[in-house]
């Protein structure tokens, strides 16, 4: 089976398409730049010589037209993850735009079997406190969050119209080998640097990368009738939770300010202002602060645990030079007696 992927050199879409290559299939991935195929995949043993590559966006016809064919199935991964105000024009243009190009072009080309990665935040704020797959598309009041539920509304349509497109809900993910160390690994890079020294209450579902991938591996390969709605491998992790498990693997004090979610989300449209004018990060996003906000639920899926999940990640961090040994803790020492 040949599988097209876009998104192929971010996160998701990395794992994902190491997890199809290990199940024995080809992938070709849409990418925007050819150079960061190895930089990728090779930390996930996949040698970029035995992938194909399309050079160009999900915006672009042409380029999709040429991912799209020849394959049997098509993941669509490529999105902008981000909460930084200053992505807030990216952010349309690519989850977007980009979904009803890659969609409309695999339904023209008849593909048989068409993933569409979304988010649980594409169903929030949420009516009940339980999200599952019959939840009605959200709308959220924050930009990155209203993206991906405008392009859930798409896939949704392709769908009802007969489409065997799946749907698949990851949650926030953690994970070793993030390519453009993104929003999520960044938190937890931050909270280790003493820089997130105050915390929303409330919390998210959360989970890990390549349980992500494995799910889409199978359902991008699997033998079964395509279609249906699929949350991600993980469970809901309260922010409290989330701290004492990090202060566990690490065996450090880590001080943290809970303060209500609620409450401060004036603080995160005041630093979404103030992000578009400073230069340089601001851990303090509207975004992240607003989910925790609405807090709701997840129907649990198997997947590894926290704890392992967080040690994975910072060993990772340290081995790349992007977390010092003294902020690593515990979690790099192990990691050191182990090598």
């Amino acid at each position: 089976m040949l599988v097209g992927i876009t998104g192929g050199t971010g996160y998701v879409g990395a794992h994902s398409a190491a997890a199809v290559l290990r199940a024995g299939h080809r992938v070709r991935l849409l990418v925007r730049d050819e150079s960061a195929v190895e930089r990728a995949l090779a930390p996930l043993g996949v040698d970029a010589g035995n992938v194909d590559v399309v050079t160009g966006n999900v915006l672009d016809r042409f380029s999709v037209d040429r991912l799209v064919r020849g394959t049997d199935a098509v993941l669509h991964a490529a999105s902008v993850y981000s909460f930084d105000s200053r992505t807030r024009h990216e952010l349309a243009r690519t989850n977007v735009a980009g979904t009803e190009q890659v969609l409309e072009t695999a339904r023209r080309a008849g593909i048989g079997r068409i993933v569409y990665v979304s988010s649980f935040g594409a169903l929030l704020p949420s009516p009940g406190k339980v999200l599952d797959a019959d939840s009605p598309v959200g709308r959220p009041r924050e930009r990155y969050l209203a993206a991906k539920a405008a392009a859930e509304s798409v896939a949704r349509a392709h769908q009802k119209a007969g489409v065997p497109l799946t749907i698949t809900y990851p949650p926030a993910l953690l994970g070793p080998h993030d390519p453009k160390l993104g929003d999520q690994v960044t938190r937890l890079r931050n909270t280790l640097r003493h820089l997130m020294p105050i915390w929303p209450t409330g919390g998210l579902p959360m989970g890990d990368v390549r349980d992500t991938a494995a799910l889409h591996a199978t359902l991008i390969t699997g033998t079964g009738p395509a279609g249906g709605r699929h949350f991600g491998p993980g469970r809901y992790v309260s922010t409290r939770e989330f701290m004492a498990t990090l202060r566990e693997v690490t065996g450090r004090a880590l001080p943290a300010i809970h303060l209500p979610a609620r409450a401060m989300l004036p603080l995160g449209v005041l630093v979404d202002w103030a992000q578009r004018a400073w230069p340089w990060h601001i851990p303090a996003e509207y975004g992240a602060i607003y989910t925790c906000a609405c807090a709701a639920q997840v129907p649990g899926q198997p997947g590894r645990p926290l704890g392992e999940t967080l040690v994975d990640t910072i060993r990772w961090l340290h081995g790349e030079g992007l977390l010092p040994v003294r902020a690593a803790g515990a979690a790099a020492a192990e990691g050191l007696r182990a090598a």
